[in-house]
């Protein structure tokens, strides 16, 4: 009989162990669940292009920009000393001041568009 008492308290204090394991002290795991982008913004600028921009943070400095509707996207991080909000990769410059935005060229400062804008 001695031996048979051993075995279930055993079980009984394991399972008492284990119903004590509470999620709340338990890490949690990533999910799995892809994470949602946002809509990219559609602007259109005085020399017809077509721009295609998003904040790719909470805080609002780095955007993620293409033009033309082209597959090639640039991303930009905040750069000090504009007018307005200013992003570049070295390549190139994004400025976003209120509804308008500016976009060049860095290397060559050549103007892609500017008056850019929501149609």
């Amino acid at each position: 009989m001695k031996g048979s008492i051993a075995p279930a308290m055993c079980a009984v204090l394991g399972m008492t162990l284990l119903a004590g394991c509470s999620t709340s002290w338990w890490p949690s795991w990533p999910s799995s669940a892809p994470v949602s982008t946002p809509a990219p913004t559609h602007w259109v600028c005085d020399s017809q292009l077509d721009v295609f921009w998003h904040y790719t943070d909470a805080a609002r400095s780095k955007v993620d920009v293409s033009l033309g509707g082209k597959d090639q996207v640039y991303h930009l991080k905040t750069e000090p000393g504009a007018d307005g909000q200013m992003f570049s990769d070295g390549v190139l410059a994004f400025n976003v001041k209120d509804d308008q935005g500016l976009v060049y060229w860095v290397a060559t400062n050549d103007l892609i568009g500017r008056g850019c804008k929501a149609q």
